[in-house]
């Protein structure tokens, strides 16, 4: 597998006999495995460049009142929608870091030469679709609870959120819809995106070894999702920054599970 990719393993040959069943200690090896990728080819100038830039601005934007204040939290709780294609890059270095190949950062942009970017870009499309309409509804929730009251300022609306019923309506509502739509991405897209990467498989293929982990897995998927979330949460805390490192060791760990799941 040095330095290319693989056509030896048939799109049929991933059933649910070739999913493991993984425990808690997986998750943890798998997140330790994506800090080692991660020292040993830090790839948080990249994410600074690029992604604090563009979240910066929107919170720029927001912070300043205008229609992107109310949708401030749910545009960076939708990273966690995309990551799964946005990473792509460091399932690469990942891969070949595995197969004992020398990486650098750059090579995250071979993939731009993978034989299955096609099904990458089609799944990519696929969760740009499932982000739009996560915002739309985070648009409506805000519209049917805080929306109706009068609110100046980024203040007002954290004030408005956890001192009025309008605002406990927004917190329960919109946590129960950012809840449901991860789910969905979690159970298609946990092992698909990097099988696309691993294998010459189809889509369709890839997304039902993802469904069948899931399956296969119930709780140790469960808490792999709440993982993630805790730690892009706590990557936004200190003004994003955290990001830049949260993202890089999630999508290399993201590999790794996938190496520990799929035969």
């Amino acid at each position: 597998m040095a330095g290319t990719w693989t056509n030896d393993r048939p799109a049929a040959g991933v059933t649910q006999a070739g999913i493991r069943k993984i425990g808690t200690a997986d998750l943890w090896a798998a997140l330790r495995q994506g800090w080692e990728d991660f020292l040993a080819n830090p790839t948080q100038l990249v994410f600074l460049c690029v992604l604090y830039p563009l979240v910066g601005l929107v919170a720029a934007r927001a912070f300043s009142g205008g229609e992107l204040l109310p949708l401030l939290w749910p545009l960076v709780a939708g990273l966690s929608l995309v990551g799964p294609v946005a990473a792509v890059g460091l399932y690469e270095i990942s891969r070949r870091r595995e197969a004992g190949e020398e990486v650098s950062w750059l090579t995250a942009f071979t993939v731009l030469r993978h034989p299955n970017l096609p099904q990458i870009a089609m799944l990519g499309v696929m969760l740009m679709a499932i982000f739009v309409a996560w915002i739309a509804v985070a648009k409506g929730i805000w519209n049917v609870t805080l929306g109706r009251l009068p609110i100046a300022g980024f203040g007002d609306m954290v004030n408005a959120a956890f001192t009025t019923s309008e605002g406990y309506r927004l917190l329960l509502l919109g946590n129960g819809a950012g809840f449901l739509f991860a789910l969905v991405v979690l159970v298609l897209t946990v092992v698909s995106v990097p099988m696309l990467i691993d294998r010459r498989v189809g889509i369709g293929s890839a997304i039902s070894a993802s469904v069948q982990t899931c399956l296969a897995n119930p709780a140790p998927m469960a808490i792999w999702g709440l993982i993630v979330a805790a730690l892009l949460f706590l990557g936004c805390v200190p003004a994003f920054i955290g990001l830049a490192v949260v993202m890089p060791v999630l999508g290399h760990a993201t590999w790794h599970l996938y190496k520990r799941v799929v035969v």
